[in-house]
């Protein structure tokens, strides 16, 4: 599989990006929903992955609503959450999907980091590739069955949070101080644009964004889904450290990964009680 992040190189940094800038640049980018990217460049890369949690929440919510609509027409909650688990792909071309299955050949292939950065370009998916896609969708959609069994409400915040989630990982990725594997793609042009008390302010905001969304279901579930965030941004870390050391910075298919990654954990978390 190749690259799909790989954009144009960036221009020289002109004035500061606007936030239609950086909304354009994150739907732009990060889904296939009608968003014209006006600037290519550090400032607008800048605020776009730092509204990358705005296009999970719009992908999350558009995810929920097939879903939801199969229940209340009488579907059982698997073919419910099946549905689920396959808009956000189909909302990102299955770009995170890809990333995922090339990051998951590049780390189990043992190779140094320029091979393994050779094999994570190339059109074919390797066995590591379809473990990892088999093993991340059958988990996405067990847990959104658990979740939709016990209630639609719970199913479709699930898929709103996870996707929200996901996009959140990429803003902290895209911190400074991480540095970019290739000198091209998506890795490059947004490897460390966001300034890290950003970052932070951004994860501490979604976690309470989080637990308050599901307070009404009362302080165990608020408690949960803010433990949901938490969990997924950890195993998203953890993963990006491997691919730091192992390729010496990130690639688009990087993102895709941690996206993909931070979504399963956080709908495993909500699954549980």
């Amino acid at each position: 599989m190749t690259d799909s992040f790989d954009g144009p190189p960036l221009t020289p940094p002109p004035e500061r990006a606007s936030f239609r800038d950086g909304v354009r640049f994150a739907f732009g980018t990060l889904t296939v929903l009608p968003a014209r990217i006006t600037r290519w460049d550090r400032p607008a890369a800048r605020t776009g992955m730092a509204c990358a949690p705005l296009a999970g929440l719009v992908v999350g919510a558009l995810a929920a609503v097939p879903g939801v609509l199969l229940l209340l027409l009488g579907a059982e909650p698997l073919l419910a959450a099946a549905v689920t688990a396959a808009v956000p792909a189909a909302l990102t071309r299955g770009l995170h999907l890809d990333g995922l299955a090339d990051t998951a050949d590049g780390l189990g292939s043992a190779k140094p980091a320029d091979e393994a950065l050779r094999i994570m370009k190339q059109s074919d998916i390797g066995p590591f590739g379809v473990i990892a896609l088999v093993v991340v969708l059958l988990v996405q959609t067990a847990a959104l069955s658990e979740l939709y069994a016990d209630s639609w409400v719970r199913g479709a915040l699930a898929a709103v949070i996870a996707a929200a989630t996901a996009r959140l990982a990429m803003t902290l990725a895209s911190r400074d101080g991480v540095p970019p594997a290739r000198p091209e793609g998506l890795g490059a042009a947004v490897a460390g644009v966001v300034p890290r008390p950003a970052a932070a302010a951004l994860a501490a905001l979604a976690t309470a964004a989080a637990a308050a969304a599901a307070l009404p279901a009362g302080l165990p579930a608020a408690a949960r889904s803010a433990a949901a965030v938490l969990a997924a941004l950890l195993a998203a870390e953890l993963l990006l450290r491997r691919c730091v050391r192992r390729f010496g910075g990130v690639t688009g298919d990087v993102f895709g990964a941690l996206a993909e990654v931070s979504a399963t954990t956080a709908l495993i978390v909500l699954a549980l009680g």
